[in-house]
């Protein structure tokens, strides 16, 4: 492949191998929110308060030396 570098140095950074655990209890902390929100009388909360992506196990970037370390710039 011609194009097989990366042509930006950043690279991810975790040691999560998935965002699962993170992602359901955010949505059942949702759930359970809407659940005792009186519907009525109140505005629903807002989705995007809930589950934000940064913080969450899988988050992060990190900047790489390329003329340091060129096989992280294989892609």
């Amino acid at each position: 492949m011609a194009r097989s570098y990366r042509k930006t140095p950043i690279t991810g950074m975790t040691t999560a191998k998935s965002d699962k655990r993170f992602k359901k209890a955010e949505h059942r902390r949702e759930r359970r929110k809407l659940k005792v929100t009186d519907l009525t009388d109140d505005t629903p909360p807002d989705p995007k308060s809930f589950g934000n992506p940064w913080a969450g196990e899988k988050d992060g970037k990190q900047w790489i030396d390329p003329t340091k370390s060129p096989k992280l710039m294989r892609k």
